[in-house]
């Protein structure tokens, strides 16, 4: 039995599709049919079949992709076994994620990092999504860096290892100047009259405009949907709308106030997504170390 042709029906399993295979691995879809086939002549079994315009495992392909998890978990569990004998993890450690997470928590692990491990080099990218297109990344990354307002693990992680980073309110944001900016605390009817500007749907902050609505019963204005907070930010500062952002990451000298959100849950978990396999690696379980804050 090659252990290639477990890796592949494992990677087939995780992301879907030949096509996603083959760009994950930086071949054609071609190839990745090719190799199908021939894993499938050498056991003897059908392991695809057809649905719709694409393929999916059958009963035998499944059983072999989870033991192709199972081996990669094993050859990972051993490298890291091998890195802590050595003492000095090392490596590239890729990370994509949202902005706001990456900016409170990276620069503090990069500081720890270059204390503790120098070895271990970071590249980063920062990409806003949908809570449950986060998941996607683990297949070009080693670590996602998620968030989700519902629970510890989001949505589309299932299968997937994660490991809760931190914990951030999410506060009502208006200007400096606004009629709300001296309050205290603010609750849902408080806000039922403003003009809000939004989120993407299927964004996190989206649960929380959401229950505002379901507690009262009104619909929200929304203006307009944003999802980078820096513009969110300046047009907050500039106008009477309003905004939910998050604590940790919305500079003091911005122009706005924040102000805390109460009759709705309102903390978000900033969360690491991997494959089970990754993160095993003695660099990422160091890296993750880094990340975590306490909050």
């Amino acid at each position: 039995m090659d252990p290639r042709h477990l890796e592949l029906l494992r990677r087939l399993d995780e992301l879907g599709s030949v096509t996603a295979v083959a760009r994950a691995t930086y071949r054609t879809p071609s190839a990745i049919s090719q190799q199908l086939k021939q894993a499938a002549r050498e056991l003897g079994h059908t392991l695809v079949e057809a649905e719709g315009r694409g393929l999916k495992l059958t009963t035998a392909g499944r059983l072999l992709a989870a033991g192709g998890k199972d081996v990669a978990s094993a050859l990972a569990r051993v490298k890291a076994d091998w890195e802590d004998y050595l003492g000095d993890p090392s490596g590239e450690v890729r990370i994509a994620g949202l902005p706001s997470a990456l900016t409170y928590l990276v620069p503090s692990a990069l500081r720890q990092l270059r204390e503790t491990s120098p070895k271990i080099i970071l590249r980063t990218v920062d990409m806003d999504l949908a809570e449950h297109e986060f998941a996607g990344l683990t297949s070009d990354v080693d670590i996602a860096i998620a968030h989700s307002l519902i629970s510890e693990r989001p949505a589309g992680t299932e299968g997937l290892r994660v490991e809760s980073l931190a914990r951030e309110r999410i506060d009502v944001a208006v200007a400096d100047s606004h009629p709300l900016a001296h309050r205290g605390e603010l609750t849902p009817e408080d806000l039922v009259d403003a003009q809000w500007i939004g989120v993407p749907h299927g964004f996190p902050f989206a649960t929380i405009m959401s229950s505002i609505e379901h507690v009262t019963g009104r619909e929200l204005e929304v203006t307009q949907h944003i999802r980078d907070n820096r513009l969110i930010e300046a047009i907050v500062a500039s106008s009477h709308q309003v905004a939910l952002l998050p604590r940790f990451t919305t500079p003091e000298d911005a122009g706005v106030t924040l102000v805390p959100l109460t009759g709705v849950a309102t903390t978000r978990w900033v969360v690491a997504v991997m494959a089970p396999d990754t993160a095993e690696r003695a660099a990422i379980k160091r890296v993750l170390d880094a990340l975590r804050r306490d909050t």
